[in-house]
């Protein structure tokens, strides 16, 4: 069975984001070995200078790329290509049929992601617009759940 993992920098705080995210992790069980790996912050002072941002962000990329291991790589970033859910779908059954055993889906901090693991693997992104990373984790959950029911030919999608 396929591992799908979202890396993300940072916790859900709220009880309602942790709630989605249990709901679709609890839907996904039938489709994969799925799971959430969630990672620090790394520290900032108030208002940090682009050399602290890029110290922060080398920081987080180092806890990622080892959180991903040997994962597929897919990063979230506003440079990503965007990709309809049908194409979503697309590129995890043609990871699988590939060879790869493992999909990791990887949202930054705030700051975003450093350019070292953005250049690890494929650049997504879910909209020209910006959301909160905590809806962008859930955003993200149903899509994977929404892309797999496309592969098995549930009515979920339509």
């Amino acid at each position: 069975m396929l591992e799908v993992k979202i890396i993300c920098v940072g916790k859900l705080k709220e009880r309602y984001w942790r709630e989605a995210v249990e709901e679709y992790a609890k839907r996904l069980s039938a489709f994969c070995r799925f799971s959430v790996v969630e990672l620090n912050e790394a520290r900032l002072p108030q208002n940090p200078n682009a050399a602290e941002i890029d110290r922060a962000l080398e920081e987080e990329s180092r806890a990622i790329r080892a959180a991903a291991g040997r994962s597929a790589v897919y990063a979230l970033c506003i440079e990503g290509r965007m990709l309809s859910s049908e194409k979503l779908a697309s590129e995890i059954s043609a990871a699988a049929v590939g060879g790869a055993s493992s999909l990791a889906f990887v949202i930054g901090s705030s700051h975003g992601l450093h350019e070292s693991v953005k250049a690890c693997g494929k650049r997504i992104s879910m909209s020209p617009m910006t959301f909160p990373h905590q809806l962008a984790r859930v955003m993200l959950c149903e899509q994977l759940y929404r892309a797999f029911s496309i592969n098995a030919g549930t009515k979920y999608h339509k």
